[in-house]
């Protein structure tokens, strides 16, 4: 409970200053839509490939803008030393790692609901008739991508190439999750009856959170430490 307790004190102090400053959430935000509207000139939203690229389209974008959100998860803390700060102080890394990612899951799916407002009226999909299973699957894919962006958020915060290397790294581990949620966004967003291979998906997506948190949380130490 009180790492669980810290953590949610450090989500709250990284949001706060995002809503003072709003770097992340309008740069990716920026980019989500810029991407949404590009695209909405290559396909016609009456086409059975929109059916087919739809999933696909709205979590690379999700994925690529949330590069630019948990980019800044740990870099924000260099200036005056904060990080060591945060380092010396009485939190524990398991908490500073948890809270990050929590920070990140809250801009994330800002960042998403914007996108499906852009997405439902640039291509014409009425992404509300599911609401319920559209949310599950955007919180446990979105969870996935904040626990890998925080922890090597933290990994690479000291590189100098650091907004190079982050993505290099991240992207080829989220591969797994993408293609699930992909598969069961396309379900939902059109109107495919859930079946036993789409709950297969699901799986994937819980067992990838539960492992990689896991993980973070178990190996805090050692990757704050470095």
């Amino acid at each position: 409970m009180r790492t669980l307790r810290q953590a949610f004190s450090v989500a709250r102090k990284d949001l706060a200053v995002e809503a003072r400053t709003k770097e992340s959430v309008n740069a990716a935000g920026a980019f989500a839509v810029s991407i949404l509207l590009l695209f909405s000139f290559a396909f016609d939203p009456a086409s059975d490939t929109l059916r087919q690229i739809s999933g696909g389209l709205l979590w690379l974008v999700f994925a690529f803008a949330g590069a630019l959100v948990f980019n800044r998860g740990f870099a924000r803390e260099l200036p005056n030393e904060c990080l060591d700060a945060l380092l010396a102080s009485p939190l524990s890394s398991a908490s500073l790692l948890l809270g990050k990612a929590l920070a990140n899951l809250a801009m994330l799916l800002v960042l998403e609901l914007i996108s499906l407002v852009v997405f439902g009226i640039f291509y014409n999909v009425q992404w509300t008739s599911r609401p319920g299973e559209l949310a599950a699957v955007c919180v446990l894919a979105t969870w996935g991508i904040s626990v890998i962006g925080a922890v090597f958020g933290a990994l690479t915060v000291n590189l100098r190439l650091r907004e190079l290397m982050l993505p290099v790294i991240v992207y080829p581990l989220l591969i797994p999750l993408l293609i699930a949620a992909i598969e069961l966004t396309n379900a939902v967003l059109f109107g495919k009856q859930i079946t036993p291979n789409d709950l297969l998906w699901g799986r994937i997506l819980v067992v990838f959170d539960i492992v990689f948190t896991t993980l973070g949380m178990v190996l805090a130490d050692t990757i704050l430490v470095n």
